[in-house]
């Protein structure tokens, strides 16, 4: 078929045509290359991106597009490893839009969208006591699409409780664009009426399969392991109704026969009761000699580590003790957890395994544990395993990760050949680690994969890896989906006869071919050498990257512009672009990557957390952003640091003769700051609107009579962005502590006194210098050369000021000082009945939430953090200069406050409150203002503590 839709246009045109105004339509080249990148080292660069709201808009697409002959791929959260979630058609983003999770039968079965993550759909499902079965370590970012198209499995689900098996139905759109819920009691009638082809050619093939036993005994020894090559053949065995074949047809297809809008699962039961122990053996080959033995016992994961895996856990800075007391040589370890609903359960289930544990011939054996950080730890070392070892190559090399499953007790000779097939094709960074109950292994290579050698080598090593395992009676793709990287190889791995029963499941749905081409099937041998994927050297913040996306689900701007993942990406791609001499595409790209790139960077540091190698994305934007500040504004905010307190003062008085204009009359004032933004532009500017509130009170307070026992540095921010109700939080603190007998001392000249974040995160270091050069010296005098604490009352000025003075003082925010040592003297507090609570960033990297949840509770008899919180973006002043960009960050958990509907709404940092205020449109306050409301009117009914406050007439 020729294709009528062939310009970036014409195409555009299209798929406008078929999807909501609202959704997103792309062709923009910045567009495309960043969200070609997956977790897999294949890169195909796609024509368009759109992002349908809806099943009916995919179905539109689906035909539209293969009317046009345009191929389609689906693509979630882009943790895919095989090069599945790729294509050089149109790409469609069923993360944005499909997010909604219906919990059903009290738990025991969930329906969910696309694009909602596995912890997500657990976090919602933990009140239930029950859990998905897939458990992929990547479920921070893995995405139920995902999930089901690489029918995945996991560390402890094994075969059991995989996707395969826990799937109850599906809501399929089917390439010719019917939409079927197979489920629904006339789902069978359904297809019968609009896809009698389909109908008819399955319950064929069904009978086809089961007439031949040789079909079947193939099947039925394939997928008694972990199996993701091919197509799931065993629905043909294991289903007789259409409705239940094609649903598990999909399930592990890999987006080559369909959408799937939803699934419904049945749930496991969520075992809390666990207990680990990490053995160390002399070498590999000794740790899968113990295998057979330990899977024995009933343990609930073996997870395999070689000696590559453990040094580079060593290098980690959370590096468990286990690990980082080994002297590494050539060994090998296992994680071995066994898991229970009952405490009872669990201790016979470890009884019963401690001989065959104390029995081993370990190099290093330990005693099972209970204790939640030692497992906690161990497990994040697990976890992040692949980005961990993969982030450690060598600069400017692609990680090339590969799945395998061999009979378990076949595992220690396959490791013993696979160790001989890396020194045999020199490479030497190779890594061997993977779920080792199930006999699933994973490897990674690292290598430029770009010359003819390099490309030979490559080739040589995979056709002896094929025969290895295939002699081995196993799999070439346990979990990680077949992809484009052994699509090659599923003919020799089933032989001809369901290599062409798989041809036919594939014309069947899509007989035009144009879903997800390349894919899980090709007749081209040297498919998976081609399209790989180079990383040039760039900056330090970006040669680590994997591109797997676990940063991904907390980035606030991930739904409006690019996310950690793609910020890094485009970077390469710019270098990429240069290094071809392609001098203009890099200047195409540069210009374009200005506001979607560095405008809209909340620079909150929150994708560090969720990154495995702790890749802060934030600060390779800082670092743009001091490359690319223009002088002026750099002297201006320099000057601004020299002379704080008039400036926060003047922003203060500004504040407030704005709040106190007619309402009839903002309109007006907002369109005088939109002048100024057209003129001096909108990364400059700040845009006031309605919702802003008057300016606050001085900081300034007289010296204490008595010793101090804190130095207080009220956070400026309060000063320019006053309380919307009450006397604000400092006055809040200060009364607290005079009823719990604590003296501060606010700093002489604190009006002068900032934390110095507004100078970093906008790069500019000579503001920075200043305002650093300002406060040493009044903190060493204050706090006796680092005697006394230092208490703030933002958490990102807390943030801000632990950084600026490093080892000068011991910095401690509000909520965790009054946590320890005002809660516990303050006696009964009236309490809220509830309390919706919003972390912050910078709450979360300071590890104040269990502080920030204590004292909430002392407020309120309830409280809730949202599932759908994160970063609000507001960033200082990111808020106001962006503020489609904070709209965007907080659209999903505003949607949930609304739904819980607590009496008060708090947080621990004035601009996330402002930010909270504006999208929810109900007032978050400090959370310490409202413990001072609820515990100070019974305090002072005893005469504790004074009614009058020296800022209250300020305030």
């Amino acid at each position: 078929m020729t294709p009528t839709a062939t310009t970036p246009d014409t195409l555009a045109a299209l798929l406008r045509g078929c999807v909501d105004e609202r959704a997103q339509v792309r062709t923009d080249e910045l567009s495309r290359r960043t969200v070609a990148h997956d977790a897999s080292h294949v890169l195909l660069v796609p024509q368009a991106v759109v992002a349908p709201r809806d099943a009916d808009e995919v179905a539109r697409l689906l035909r539209e597009t293969a009317a046009a002959g345009v191929p389609l791929t689906f693509r979630s959260g882009g943790t895919s490893l095989s090069g599945q979630a790729g294509g050089d058609g149109v790409l469609v983003d069923v993360r944005r839009h499909f997010q909604r999770v219906e919990v059903l039968d009290d738990g025991a079965r969930v329906r969910v969208q696309p694009g909602v993550t596995v912890r997500h759909v657990n976090a919602r499902l933990a009140r239930y006591g029950r859990k998905l079965g897939p458990d992929p370590a990547s479920e921070v970012a893995a995405t139920i699409g995902g999930v089901v198209a690489n029918n995945s499995s996991g560390m402890a689900c094994g075969t059991r409780e995989n996707t395969y098996r826990t799937l109850d139905s599906l809501v399929a759109v089917l390439p010719s664009g019917t939409v079927v819920d197979t489920g629904a009691a006339d789902a069978d009638a359904l297809l019968r009426a609009r896809e009698p082809d389909l109908h008819a050619g399955l319950l064929a093939l069904r009978r086809r399969v089961r007439d031949d036993p040789a079909s079947v005994a193939t099947i039925s020894r394939q997928f008694a392991m972990k199996n993701t090559m091919g197509y799931g053949l065993n629905a043909l065995v294991d289903f007789d109704t259409v409705p239940e074949l094609l649903a598990h047809l999909l399930v592990g297809s890999e987006g080559t026969l369909g959408f799937v809008a939803s699934a419904t699962f049945r749930t496991v039961p969520l075992r809390t009761h666990a207990a680990t122990a990490l053995l160390v053996f002399d070498d590999l080959v000794s740790a899968g000699r113990a295998l057979p033995e330990l899977v024995a016992t009933g343990a609930a994961t073996l997870e395999l580590m070689d000696a590559t895996s453990l040094r580079v856990g060593q290098g980690l800075a959370d590096c468990p003790a286990a690990v980082a007391a080994l002297a590494v040589d050539r060994q090998a370890a296992l994680l071995v957890e066994y898991q229970a609903t009952t405490p009872d359960e669990l201790a016979h289930l470890a009884a019963a395994a401690r001989p065959t544990l104390t029995g081993l011939h370990a190099a290093a054996p330990a005693a099972l544990t209970g204790d939640a950080a030692v497992r906690r730890d161990l497990w994040h070392l697990r976890k992040g395993l692949y980005t961990s070892v993969a982030g450690a190559r060598r600069s400017g090399t692609t990680a090339l990760l590969e799945d395998v499953v061999v009979p378990v007790e076949r595992l220690a000779d396959t490791c013993t050949s696979l160790t001989g097939l890396f020194t045999r094709y020199a490479y030497e960074d190779a890594v061997i680690f993977g779920h080792a109950k199930d006999g699933n292994l994973h490897f990674m290579l690292t290598d430029r994969f770009e010359s003819d050698e390099q490309l030979a080598r490559y080739a040589g090593f995979t056709e002896d890896l094929v025969a290895l395992v295939l002699g081995n009676g196993g799999s070439l793709k346990a979990e990680h989906g077949t992809g484009r990287v052994m699509a090659p190889f599923v003919r020799r791995q089933y032989g001809d006869e369901l290599y062409d029963v798989m041809r036919e499941v594939k014309r069947l749905f899509d007989p035009r071919g144009l879903l997800n081409p390349g894919v899980l099937l090709s007749d081209d041998p040297h498919a998976h050498l081609r399209h790989i994927k180079l990383a040039p050297r760039v900056e330090d913040e970006v040669d680590r990257c994997v591109e797997c996306g676990y940063c991904e689900p907390v980035c606030p701007s991930r739904d409006l512009t690019l996310t950690p993942r793609q910020r890094i990406v485009a970077r390469r791609e710019i270098r990429s672009a240069e290094l071809a001499g392609d001098a203009a595409t890099a200047r195409r790209l540069e210009r374009a990557y200005e506001y979607p790139g560095v405008h809209t960077c909340a620079v909150d540091g929150m994708c560090g957390t969720a990154c495995p190698v702790g890749i802060d994305t934030g600060l390779l934007v800082k670092k743009l952003r001091r490359e690319r500040v223009a002088a002026p504004t750099a002297a201006a905010w320099t000057a601004a640091a020299r002379r704080w307190g008039p400036t926060t003062a003047a922003a203060s008085a500004a504040l407030t003769v704005a709040a106190a204009v007619p309402r009839p009359l903002s309109p007006a004032v907002t369109a005088a700051t939109g002048v100024g933004r057209a003129l001096l532009g909108d990364d400059t500017v700040p845009r006031w609107t309605p919702d802003l509130p008057r300016g606050g009170a001085s900081r300034r307070r007289p010296a204490p009579t008595a010793a101090p026992d804190a130095v207080y540095l009220p956070a400026c921010v309060n000063v320019m962005f006053g309380p919307d109700e009450g006397a604000g939080v400092q006055v809040a603190f200060e009364d607290l502590c005079a009823a719990a007998g604590i003296t501060l001392l606010v700093p002489e000249g604190i009006e002068a006194l900032c934390c110095g974040t507004p100078w970093s995160s906008k790069g500019i270091t000579a503001g920075h210098d200043a305002m650093r050069d300002a406060v040493l010296p009044v903190v060493r005098a204050a706090t006796d050369g680092g005697r006394l604490p230092v208490v703030c009352d933002a958490s990102s000025c807390t943030e801000g000021f632990r950084k600026l003075l490093a080892d000068e003082a011991r910095v401690v925010d509000v909520v965790a000082f009054v946590a320890e040592r005002v809660l516990p003297v303050l006696g009964p507090v009236r309490r809220l009945d509830s309390l919706t609570l919003h972390p912050t960033c910078s709450s979360t990297q300071l590890g104040l939430n269990p502080a920030l949840t204590a004292v909430a509770e002392a407020v309120a008899e309830n409280v809730t953090v949202p599932l759908d919180w994160g970063c609000c973006a507001f960033a200082g002043d990111r808020g106001m200069l962006h503020p489609e960009l904070t709209a965007s960050a907080t659209r999903r958990e505003a949607a949930e406050v609304t739904r819980l509907g607590a009496q008060a709404h708090a947080s621990c940092n004035r601009t996330c409150e402002l930010g909270l205020t504006r999208a929810t449109g109900v007032p978050y306050r400090h959370v310490v203002e409202l413990l001072a409301e609820q515990a100070l009117p019974l305090i002072r009914t005893t005469g504790s503590v004074s009614s009058s406050h020296p800022a209250r007439e300020q305030a």
